[in-house]
Formats: structure tokens, C-alpha cells, sequence
């Protein structure tokens, strides 16, 4: 998630749909998906075709399928029947029971209770809700039926076992969240008699008169819920929200706004928020401490401030609180992974001295400090022991220097920024905002130095320095210094006149193979030819496009933007891959030599991918037809040449052979007649 790539992706063919969630078995590390109701698909990271994975027809219509890390999976049926996945592949067409009659399955959870597998779910019939857990193995099944509140229905539902007792906890209609306790009964028989199960407030979901309509909702521990909802204030516009609530004390701890839209699903695993902000999926990092009345006490006195979002603290560290306005940060939400800690604001005042500040304090205290206290006292806060967390404090720090960028358009540490960058592990999801600066302050060193070490920059980004890099001018990077490790090996530049040539002799490719395969030769040939021989920018703007080539991307997403890219900068971005293309010819390994120069595969997708965005444009654009032309033929001449290649590779393999066989101390002349 942090860098933004798509691993894998499958599709059913025009016409099937996946009607349930695809889940992924932990023990064989395989895929589980069902299509059209009955078809079981299983397949891995390796298989490519979906098609062409295993199937199985399965007698029923499948509800969920429920991984469990120990006991494998379970597939719950529409009937209510459940099976486990290696029972169900014995005997695919085994018929399945109905146990439920005209009832509609809501929601379902899986768990382990030591090493018996437990399966809760929850059904609807006439307004009616019931209840039913399952243990497979001892074939027992207990249905409950929920008491019923008035002019309120449940929304939603989750469940966590604690000595036990499973407890429901069900979110209302009515704005509430109720709890249900039901112990695991020992016995493997059924119930004769359909037990009501009685529910107990847990929380209002309201304060200082506005309201969370809650859409789902997740259990974080023993006295903390995240319900994801619409949060209405007298007055206000509905705003939609993730918040956080102490369930003991009854109290909002903590929210967050979401301006661009949920699809109202939220989920929780390892201590990590998951949830659609928008058209992304959003990972927030939390941690919860354990619930205190002096906590409780503080959140309380600021949920009676006008705006629920003026006291929110997202981005905190883990030992440490870094004290930032969420309004500032909402820019960054999207992409940045954030942490948060319910802690006693009692215990925080009552550590905080001045000579051991927070990380948040700190840089609270220093949004108006004079550039040169800045710039040391967060050079002091850089040079301490490592710690933990020092990754994500530095980049707090990289925003709290962006954050200053913005506000003084005329304040830009680029050395500071530049060092900090290429001495520490940042990626660009601890520090966004950088890249964007650099952009707007034409640094192209420091992109350059970010395109190189970032592991997650974003598509967008991307092309943003792609476009930069063409459209700035020979003359002015003359004057920037630009790291030239990956091109000085294979550019040759002339002092006279500041033309950069080569010299090559391509591997395969030759003048009479030129002419063979062209039956009208052009006038401009011999300038065509040189269209490979000479680079077509100089070696500060190859060097920048050389950490474009090496920035990871997913074609689905650089490609929309790349089709904006102007139709010269286009053309001068081919001709300098065609350049790097005819270079890798060179040499029998197809590699340029120099440091973190690009290799063939990178060029050729490079190239590929500006020939799809722009086809229609290069064919059109009388200024491309050479570049074009001459790039054809020499893929026909390698194309040819490897062709060639293979009808004397069995030779080639025999001769080896041969020299495997003969004695090295005896001497001898032989004659290898190849056909």
C-alpha cells in the first residue's frame, strides 16, 4: 500500500460477476473467490488467467467465505449450512442443508476459540433479527433471536470472544450502539427452545448536540469503538466522518473528517484502519492506551468546542505527541500513513519539561522561530540517537519545512532539504508535500535525488517531473548541479560546441542490413542514422530522465497522464529512448555501463508506453516520421539478428558439449561442419 502498486490482478470473464468477497486461505497462500453463486475459484500470486484456475460447481449458493489463520477456511452458505474448504472440495456436489427458512443472512464473523472454529451470524425476516453461532466441527448450531427496539433496527454488527462469552455489539438506527452477551454453551446439541437475547445501551453516539449516523463500526479493544458515519451538528452541513469513542466513560476521543466521501465500509486489522476516501484506499495507523478517567475527563472538555475536528491529533508519534492542526494536514491524509495515541493528557503535562519537548511541541514552538533557530534546532533534533521512530520524525520535520515554504514563498532551504533527503530513508508518503515543493521551486536536484530513492511516488508526480525535466531548457541546467553517475560512462560531450555525440557500432545492425530492408532509401538517411549516434539533450537533462526511467509506476495509472505530455516534449522524450535503445545494442549484455543507469527492459517499457499514449500524434507529426522510420528498422535489424541467433544455437550446444567431453591435457584439431 505504501508504494502504491497494484501486485496482482485477476478478472472473470464478460458476463460472470464475484458474488462475495475474495478472501485468502493463510495457510496454503492461495486465493478463494466465487462467481455466479456457486463457481469456487482457487488460484495464487503466479497464475495469471483466471479462467484457467481451479473451479468447482458447488451444489448451493455461497454467502461468505471466512478465513481463519489456524483453522482453515469457511464457507457459509445462503442456507445457513457451513462446511470447511477441504471438506467441501472432497465431494464438490455434496448436497447442502437448509437451515434457516425464508431469512435473509445480514452479516457473518469467523473465530478460534482455542482450537474449535466458531462461525456467528445474523439474519432478518419480517423485521425480525436473529442470531446463530455455529461450531463446525461438533456439528452444534444455537439460534437466538434478538430483542427487538422500537422504532430502531440494526444497521450493522461486529463480535469479539473474551472467557467465553461472545459479545455482539449491534449499531442501531436510533444513533446507538448496544451490547449482547452470549456465552458458548459446551453441549453439541441444539437448542429446542429459540432463546431472546436481551441487549444493554454501550454508548450514544452524540455530542454537544450533533449526531453520528453511523455507517459501520469496528471494536479497537475493551473500551474503545471506530464507528465511520455522518457526523450532524445544528446548523452545519453533515460532514462524514471516522471517530474514535470511549465506550467506559462514554466519551468522544478523537475524529476525523473525510471530505472526499466514504463508501461507508470500515476496516480493521493489525492495528491499522482501512477504508475508501474518495477513489483511495486510506490506511491509518492507531494505538490505543489504556482508558483513564483524566483522558476521558480532557476529551470531554474539548468535545464542547464549536468544531469536533479542532482537537483531533492524527499524526502522533508513538512515545511521542506531535502537536499538529488536522486542518494542515488534510492534504496529505490521503496518502500519508498517520498514527494516533489515546493517551492521558494529565500524564503529558505532567512529564513535559522544557529541556525534553515533544517532537509536536517542538515544532509547534518553532512555526515562528527565525529560519536560523529552525534550521539548528532541527538539525539537533536529527543528530539524536536513533530511536523507533526517528524515520517518521524526520518526516515531520520535512513537513514542518514544506509547511514554512508555503507560508514565505521567498524561504527554501535547499541544501538543508537536499541533505536530509539523501542521508535519510524517507519514502514520499512521511513527507508529500516535498516533491510538490521542489516542483514549484524548479529544484531539480532535489527531485532527482527523490525519483531515485522513493519507493511510492504517486503517477501523477511522476509525469509532473517527466514534464519539468523536457520543458526546462539546455541553458539553464547548465547552471544546476545535477548528479551525472548515470550518464557519464556512455555521453561524450564536445567543449567547442556543446554537442554530445557517441560513437556506436551496434550489435547486429549494419549499413548493408540498413539498405536491405528499405527498398526506397530516404534522402535524409544519413541524418536519420545519426539520430542514434548523437543524444538528442544534453547530459544534465539525461541524467534527470535517467531517474524518470528508474521510478517505479503501474502503467494503468501513468498513462492517462502521460497522454498530456506536448507532442515536442513527447518526441524528444522517444528520441532520447531510441538513443538509450541503440546504446544497450552495443554491448552483448544489453547494459549501459555507470551507476543507476537504465536497463534495457526499463527503456523498452518506457518507450512502449509513450508510443501508446501518443501513437496517433507521432504518426500525424511530420517532424516524427524519421524518428519513427528509423526506430522501426533498427527493431526489424534485432529482431533479424537474433533470428539468425537461434538457427545455430543447437550448433552452439553441441560444440559445448564437445569441450565437456574432450580431455583437456590431449591436443587436438577438429573441424564443426554447421549447417
Amino acid at each position: 500500500i505504501s508504494d502504491q502498486k497494484p501486485l496482482g490482478c485477476w478478472s472473470v470473464k464478460h458476463g460472470q460477476i464475484l458474488t462475495c468477497p475474495v478472501v485468502c486461505n493463510f495457510e496454503t497462500h492461495e486465493y478463494i473467490a466465487v462467481h455466479d453463486d456457486k463457481v469456487l475459484r482457487i488460484w495464487k500470486d503466479e497464475d495469471i488467467n483466471l479462467d484457467k484456475a481451479f473451479k468447482a460447481t458447488l451444489s448451493a449458493a455461497v454467502c461468505r467465505i471466512h478465513a481463519l489463520p489456524l483453522g482453515g477456511p469457511l464457507v457459509l452458505f445462503r442456507g445457513g449450512a457451513v462446511r470447511s474448504l477441504d471438506v467441501l472440495l472432497a465431494a464438490p456436489q455434496q448436497e447442502i442443508e437448509n437451515l434457516i427458512s425464508g431469512e435473509a443472512i445480514r452479516w457473518s464473523e469467523a473465530f478460534m476459540e482455542g482450537q474449535q472454529p466458531i462461525l456467528i451470524f445474523t439474519t432478518e425476516k419480517d423485521g425480525d433479527f436473529f442470531v446463530y453461532i455455529q461450531k463446525p466441527k461438533l456439528s452444534s448450531l444455537h439460534k437466538y433471536k434478538l430483542e427487538q427496539q422500537e422504532s430502531a433496527k440494526p444497521l450493522c454488527f461486529t463480535a469479539h470472544i473474551t472467557n467465553q462469552t461472545i459479545t455482539l455489539l449491534c449499531l442501531y438506527s436510533n444513533d446507538s450502539v448496544y451490547q449482547v452477551l452470549i456465552p458458548l454453551y459446551q453441549d453439541t446439541g441444539e437448542e429446542e427452545e429459540e432463546e431472546i437475547l436481551s441487549k444493554s445501551l454501550l454508548l450514544n453516539l452524540s455530542v454537544s448536540g450533533a449526531v453520528l449516523k453511523g455507517t459501520s463500526f469496528v471494536v479497537l479493544d475493551k473500551d474503545h469503538i471506530a464507528v465511520l458515519g455522518s457526523l450532524a451538528a445544528p446548523g452545519k452541513e453533515p460532514r462524514e466522518c471516522l471517530t474514535i469513542w470511549n465506550t467506559k466513560f462514554q466519551t468522544l476521543q478523537a475524529s476525523k473528517e473525510l471530505p472526499l466521501g466514504t463508501s461507508g465500509q470500515l476496516w480493521c486489522y493489525e492495528e491499522k484502519f482501512f477504508l475508501i476516501h474518495g477513489k483511495v484506499l486510506t490506511v491509518i495507523m492507531y494505538k490505543c492506551e489504556t482508558s483513564s478517567l483524566a483522558s476521558a475527563v480532557g476529551m470531554l472538555k474539548d468535545s464542547q468546542t464549536p468544531d469536533v475536528s479542532s482537537f483531533v491529533n492524527w499524526n502522533t508519534l508513538e512515545d511521542e505527541e506531535l502537536v499538529v492542526s488536522f486542518q494542515s494536514q488534510e492534504s496529505v491524509a490521503l496518502k500519508a500513513e498517520s498514527r494516533m495515541n489515546l493517551r492521558s493528557r494529565r500524564s503529558t503535562v505532567a512529564e513535559e519539561q522544557p529541556e525534553t519537548l515533544s517532537v509536536g511541541q517542538l515544532l509547534l514552538n518553532l512555526k515562528d522561530a527565525s529560519t536560523y533557530v529552525l534550521e539548528s534546532e532541527l538539525k539537533r533534533l536529527m543528530a539524536k540517537a536513533p530511536t523507533p521512530d526517528l524515520q517518521a520524525t524526520i518526516g515531520c520535520v520535512v513537513t514542518a519545512l514544506t509547511d514554512r515554504c508555503k507560508r514565505n514563498p521567498k524561504y527554501y532551504p535547499q541544501n538543508f532539504l537536499q541533505q536530509i533527503v539523501e542521508t535519510r530513508d524517507l519514502s514520499y508518503s512521511l513527507c508529500p508535500d516535498l516533491m510538490a515543493v521542489a516542483l514549484e521551486k524548479k529544484d531539480m536536484h532535489l527531485l532527482q535525488i527523490c525519483l531515485e530513492r522513493f519507493p511510492d511516488i504517486p503517477e501523477e508526480i511522476t509525469y509532473a517531473c517527466l514534464n519539468a525535466f523536457l520543458s526546462i531548457s539546455e541553458a539553464h541546467l547548465q547552471s544546476i548541479d545535477v548528479n551525472l553517475d548515470s550518464v557519464v560512462c556512455y555521453i561524450d560531450v564536445e567543449c567547442n560546441n556543446g554537442e554530445v555525440k557517441t560513437e556506436i557500432v551496434e550489435n547486429g545492425f549494419s549499413a548493408e542490413m540498413d539498405q536491405d530492408m528499405c527498398d526506397t532509401k530516404m534522402p535524409e538517411e544519413s541524418q536519420s542514422r545519426r539520430d542514434g549516434e548523437s543524444c538528442p539533450v544534453g547530459p544534465q537533462k539525461a541524467a534527470l530522465l535517467n531517474a524518470v526511467l528508474h521510478s517505479a509506476y503501474t502503467e494503468t495509472f501513468l498513462l492517462p497522464h502521460l497522454k498530456n505530455l506536448p507532442a515536442r516534449q513527447a518526441i524528444l522524450f522517444l528520441r532520447y529512448l531510441y538513443y538509450l535503445y541503440v546504446k544497450c545494442s552495443e554491448k552483448v549484455n544489453t547494459t549501459l555501463p555507470g551507476i543507476r543507469c537504465p536497463t534495457i527492459n526499463q527503456i523498452m517499457d518506457w518507450m512502449c508506453l509513450l508510443l501508446d499514449a501518443h501513437f496517433t500524434v507521432m504518426v500525424m507529426l511530420p517532424e516524427a516520421k524519421e524518428l519513427l522510420s528509423n526506430l522501426h528498422k533498427f527493431v526489424r535489424a534485432q529482431v533479424r539478428f537474433y533470428s539468425e541467433l537461434n538457427k545455430i544455437e543447437g550448433s552452439l550446444r553441441e560444440l559445448q558439449r564437445l569441450n565437456h567431453l574432450r580431455e583437456s591435457q590431449t591436443y587436438s584439431i577438429e573441424v564443426l561442419e554447421i549447417i
